[in-house]
């Protein structure tokens, strides 16, 4: 197993400070670790670049920054044209990168969502519509911009129009070249504890900790993977993370699904731990 991680930018022939405890730790393990130029991967055409430092072959786990779906597209086939294949594949990694990949297969756990592709007013209008009435909360295919709150993620009520437009238009002004696939909107429930990340492994629940917005913040209330399991191990995916948060009633809901890839690691899991379950598939 090759350990794919971002090199340092001013330094190539080291890895990326935020995951190079992650490098140490599988060196450690035994496993090869291989550095990838992540500027390289986000420029079109840039693949073939990103990945000739690579030496070795066989299958691969990346641990590093976020990638658009096109962008893992074209690093998986960079690194298939060199013998490598990434566990998870491009196909899987859109199918859990992207909420509309996702949600229905999971909506049972998740707030009621309803999405355009692009972002136009009148798409925009339809969802508003569909989803009814009530507080929303905005984002896009991958990512909200939840630290802008009051200014570009909440709806206090879905309904009121021009309101609600202003809201997407901030979005979209701060997401930028960033923005994918189209408005989603998510029905808003009222969430009284921190988030919990889950990490899944080929459908298993390897490791539970924080999320890394709140690394030193555990809810009081245990969450018990077994409850959700069949549900997650029922979507196919060979590494994923799960972040969950109670609900005012509660109940655990399902706040986002991820690829487990591009996933941050809380301080608090210590990368041993990660570099251990990769290594016992």
């Amino acid at each position: 197993m090759i350990l794919l991680v971002p090199a340092d930018v001013l330094r190539p022939q080291r890895a990326d400070e935020h995951f190079a405890d992650e490098a140490d730790a599988a060196r450690a393990a035994g496993m090869d670790v291989a550095l990838v130029d992540h500027d390289a991967l986000t420029r079109p055409g840039g693949a073939g670049e990103a990945v000739r430092r690579i030496r070795g072959r066989g299958a691969a786990v990346y641990r590093g920054w976020m990638l658009r779906s096109e962008q893992y597209a074209a690093f998986d086939q960079a690194l298939r044209r060199r013998d490598v294949i990434l566990r998870t594949s491009a196909e899987q990694y859109r199918r859990v990168h992207e909420l509309p990949g996702w949600y229905h297969d999971l909506c049972d756990l998740t707030p009621r969502s309803v999405w355009t592709t692009g972002y136009d007013r009148d798409a925009f209008d339809r969802a508003c519509r569909e989803l009814g009435t009530g507080a929303a909360v905005i984002r896009d295919y991958t990512k909200s911009m939840k630290h802008y709150w009051h200014e570009a993620a909440f709806l206090p009520e879905v309904d009121e129009a021009d309101a609600a437009w202003r809201v997407a238009c901030r979005f979209r002004e701060l997401r930028g070249d960033d923005v994918t696939g189209g408005f989603v909107l998510r029905q808003f429930e009222n969430f009284v504890s921190a988030e919990v990340r889950t990490w899944w492994i080929d459908g298993k629940c390897q490791l539970i900790g924080p999320h890394p917005d709140s690394s030193e913040d555990m809810p009081t209330t245990e969450f018990d993977p077994d409850t959700v399991a069949p549900t997650i191990s029922g979507l196919g995916l060979p590494f994923v993370t799960a972040d969950f948060a109670l609900r005012a009633d509660r109940v655990w809901r399902l706040v986002e699904l991820g690829d487990g890839q591009v996933s941050d690691r809380p301080h608090s899991i210590p990368p041993e731990r990660l570099i251990a379950v990769l290594c016992a598939r």
